[in-house]
């Protein structure tokens, strides 16, 4: 493991399921060392791609640059990460620059030997390459994961929707309502289903302890 990396995770562990703390890890990146520590109090946005100077990847960190306003609107940290190197990440993002316009504001972190990935179930234990790391963490500000999704190295993930899962989590973080199929921000949420066999009697229809818009 490189000297300025390190991980608290250790490599037996089962892979990060939702619910549970997310591995702290410290590691250098484009922005100076990054320790996830840093980043409680804050909803973050954790996410993996296969290698730098690659078309999808490049897309999306484009995209990205230009969506981070919206993030930060939404109290929502940006960290990129990749099995390639410090100086890789560097040169990619000057490439992006001088290409689009575009700068990358937020910390790209290097993790060469792929623990970080690892114990975040990015890739299988005995991965030998990065290929199948694209893959996208939501950690709640107490550092409990929330939400994962996982793209092929062919297909690249859909910024819009980044933004309205993180939305929809906030949302429903407390637990008192839930965000329906195709929700959008202002679409309406549904209370949380009541468990009581009175309250399914209750209702002036069968559906109302269960299925009924919450107010606004």
């Amino acid at each position: 493991m490189p000297r300025d990396q390190t991980m608290e995770a250790q490599p037996e562990r089962p892979p990060l399921r939702l619910g549970e703390p997310a591995p702290r890890f410290s590691a250098r990146s484009t922005q100076g060392p990054v320790d996830l520590a840093d980043f409680r109090g804050r909803w973050l946005m954790l996410f993996a791609h296969p290698a730098d100077f690659t078309p999808v990847c490049t897309s999306e960190f484009v995209a990205l640059a230009r969506a981070a306003g919206e993030f930060e609107k939404l109290d929502c940290a940006l960290i990129g990460i990749s099995a390639d190197s410090l100086y890789s990440h560097l040169a990619w993002i000057r490439m992006i620059h001088d290409l689009t316009g575009e700068t990358v504001g937020f910390p790209v972190v290097e993790d060469p030997t792929m623990e970080i990935a690892r114990a975040y179930g990015m890739i299988g234990r005995g991965a030998q390459d990065a290929g199948a790391m694209r893959m996208t963490c939501f950690i709640d500000p107490d550092g409990v994961l929330q939400a994962s999704t996982s793209y092929p190295a062919n297909v690249g993930r859909s910024i819009p929707e980044l933004l309205r899962l993180l939305q929809a989590l906030q949302h429903t973080q407390n637990g008192d309502v839930l965000a329906p199929a195709d929700w959008q921000p202002g679409d309406p949420l549904f209370k949380a289903p009541r468990e009581m066999a009175s309250d399914a009697l209750s209702g002036t229809l069968p559906t109302d302890w269960f299925f009924t818009k919450a107010d606004k």
